[in-house]
């Protein structure tokens, strides 16, 4: 009975077994009809584990056994351009992957002495991100907000700005519907970003126990290319669902429940996951025998809100592991102002030092007046006698709004965010009607495409102000 086991109870996915003694916690199990399990409680006469397959064929009686391995998944350059499921099989090709390594999906985070500062920019391609809430590599960013407010589509757009720059891009879907997915999947195949993505699925139609480990595995093969040296984006869309899928397996468990239901370890449900995100240095990577530049992973999780209550159980604690947070707010997507970020409630707290020195000076003021314009702009809705200062500080406001508005999949180099952050110092759209404000932006973005300025001209050209100063010059002038 050491090694083997008999089925006793089968639940929803969950199978509780007698035997097993020499079961390990996270092990893998398999049983006589060739189905996997993992061990997820070890109890005092019983073994409980969650199974990654149909749980319908399994009744009780059935023999099971102990593989003395812990759940493993394929790692390499082979899954690039994949999609796998949550145990590493790959869905979109017939073939079978032949896959030289493997590692486990549980993994301790790098400590304090392996880690280095963030200080080198992952841009996303967002005008309001790159100039406001600035991401770093090695960086989690948590995107959060209401459903259907543009979560997916930042994520998106992010992973097709790293075209190019040699970042490796990682998306797990989480309990999203299939057509959801094939939604994601086609849109990245439209941008030849699957080159450099690898997808992991466990959509709704696939058990709690598969949509549990999909972030592991994800992460996993995060930390692989990470520890080659290299850089490593990754998306889980989103924790919600993972947490939904964690209290179900818990409470099939017969785990005491706390708050909202969820059990007392949701905490580190979600903190062992984001803590293995990191910049790690070179010591590090020398333990691991490979002498390249340091590695990076960066972590973009995704929770989605109800009513835009940030104050409920799932939402604080993942703001509180994260170093910063996108809050996507309802009214502004409504507003069609999209992206829909919220920069009040906005922060990138470890960003900042990864900013280009020119994009953080001119972007400090933006921030503080687009700040303020929201706050006048709601006490100005009280009133309807207005002095000519509010009213043009208004039109000012909803000016710069509009400059910051941004078309899904349509990302912007860095120079050209430099170009709007310039119209806005210099007060190039102050006599532009509000109405003319975007086709204006649209025409200017279009002339500097035209002329490839990205090729002649350095971000860390030290009179790069003074030539895009020309360049806007030039087009008002043409324009006229």
């Amino acid at each position: 009975m050491n090694n083997y086991g008999f089925i006793n109870k089968v639940y929803d996915g969950v199978v509780e077994i007698i035997g097993l003694k020499n079961a390990k916690y996270g092990e893998m199990i398999i049983f006589e009809n060739y189905e996997k399990g993992i061990v997820f409680s070890l109890n005092k006469n019983s073994v409980n584990i969650v199974l990654l397959n149909n749980f319908e064929n399994l009744k009780q009686g059935q023999k099971c056994f102990c593989t003395n391995k812990v759940f493993e998944v394929p790692v390499g350059e082979e899954l690039i351009g994949k999609i796998l499921n949550s145990k590493g099989e790959c869905l979109n090709i017939k073939q079978k992957l032949k896959i030289k390594k493997k590692d486990i999906i549980e993994k301790i985070a790098p400590g304090v002495m392996d880690r280095e500062s963030v200080n080198e920019p992952l841009l996303t391609g967002i005008k309001a991100i790159d100039a406001m809430i600035p991401i770093g590599k090695g960086q989690r960013e948590l995107i959060i907000g209401d459903r259907q407010t543009g979560k997916t589509t930042i994520a998106l757009d992010i992973i097709i700005n790293q075209k190019n720059k040699n970042v490796i891009c990682i998306y797990v879907c989480i309990g999203q519907k299939i057509s959801s997915l094939i939604n994601v999947v086609n849109k990245l195949k439209k941008h030849n970003c699957l080159e450099y993505t690898i997808i992991v699925s466990a959509t709704a139609s696939d058990s709690a126990a598969e949509q549990y480990i999909a972030p592991y595995t994800g992460c996993t093969i995060g930390e692989y290319f990470r520890d080659l040296g290299k850089d490593c984006l990754i998306i889980y869309d989103d924790l919600t669902k993972h947490a939904w899928s964690y209290r179900q397996i818990s409470l099939l468990l017969k785990r005491p429940p706390g708050r909202e239901a969820y059990p007392g370890d949701v905490f580190y449900l979600h903190s062992r996951l984001l803590e293995r995100s990191s910049k790690v240095n070179n010591l590090f990577l020398k333990k691991k025998n490979v002498f390249k530049k340091n590695g990076t992973l960066t972590a973009f999780p995704i929770i989605e809100t109800l009513e835009g209550d940030v104050t409920s159980f799932i939402p604080t604690n993942v703001i509180s592991i994260t170093d910063g947070q996108i809050f996507l707010d309802t009214s502004l997507f409504n507003s069609n102002i999209r992206p829909a970020i919220n920069v009040g409630l906005s922060v990138s707290r470890v960003g900042g030092a990864a900013q280009y020195k020119i994009i953080k000076k001119l972007s400090g003021d933006i921030r503080i007046m687009l700040a303020q314009y929201r706050e006048l702009e709601s006490f100005s809705k009280f009133s309807s006698d207005l002095d000519s200062e509010t009213k043009n500080q208004l039109q000012n406001g909803e000016k710069i709004t509009l400059l910051m508005k941004q078309k899904p999949h349509n990302n912007y180099s860095i120079i050209e965010l430099l170009i709007i952050l310039l119209i806005i110092k210099n007060d190039f759209f102050i006599k532009i009607p509000v109405n003319q404000i975007e086709y204006f932006e649209e025409k200017i973005i279009q002339y500097v495409r035209n002329i490839n300025i990205s090729d002649y001209i350095s971000i860390n050209n030290n009179n790069i102000e003074y030539y895009i100063n020309e360049i806007i010059n030039n087009f008002i002038i043409k324009s006229i």
